[in-house]
């Protein structure tokens, strides 16, 4: 479980496999603190520690995940958002986030006001059926407050200079595609809800 908040941007080293599954080698600053087992969420999507040294850790992103992520798109340079799971008794500063992306938006536009940084995505549409304003969204793996929503299945989430600058969002561009997880919340609600319409 993570919370969204985004530790340190990684950077990709080298790239590996093809279409069934890929070893993805990423520099982190707390490489030398990882075991072999755990789990880091690479820009949203819950991946395990497969091997590391002293500067990088190699994940194995299998064939579910290159469908469902942006992970294919990883090249070496490529710089990732990095959060590892929480621990028991750590704060809650974001939301509850599991990993488990739910699949890709797509960046539409972006506009600066002020300070702030106005960014439109494209949902998938079963993701846009259970997001509503103000609620939570979880974006390359950071816990974001949804600003509105539109026509199209666009959200728009409005980023801080802080976000900005520690993450990886200021490296995208319009058309550009991030990993997406709904609101855990949202999630069951939605589903409870479409049970209880079937059974009518």
């Amino acid at each position: 479980m993570f919370a969204g908040i985004i530790e340190s941007v990684g950077e990709v080293v080298s790239v590996a496999g093809g279409r069934e599954g890929r070893a993805v080698v990423i520099a982190a600053p707390f490489s030398h603190e990882l075991s072999p087992g755990q789990s880091v969420a690479v820009d949203g999507a819950c991946l395990t520690v497969r091997d590391l040294d002293t500067t990088t850790f190699t994940v194995d992103a299998g064939a579910s995940t290159l469908e469902r992520t942006i992970a294919p798109e990883y090249r070496a340079g490529t710089r990732v958002n990095l959060e590892r799971a929480v621990r028991a008794g750590d704060r809650m500063d974001g939301h509850l986030v599991q990993g488990h992306v739910d699949g890709r938006a797509r960046l539409i536009r972006l506009e600066r006001t002020g300070a702030t940084r106005l960014l439109d995505f494209q949902l998938p549409a079963e993701v846009f059926r259970g997001t509503v304003p103000c609620g939570s969204i979880a974006l390359n793996g950071v816990s974001l407050t949804v600003n509105g929503l539109m026509e199209g299945e666009v959200c728009q989430v409005a980023l801080i200079p802080y976000s900005w600058e520690n993450t990886n969002f200021s490296s995208l561009a319009p058309g550009d595609r991030v990993n997406v997880e709904a609101d855990l919340v949202g999630k069951y609600v939605k589903r409870i809800m479409e049970t209880r319409t079937r059974a009518v």
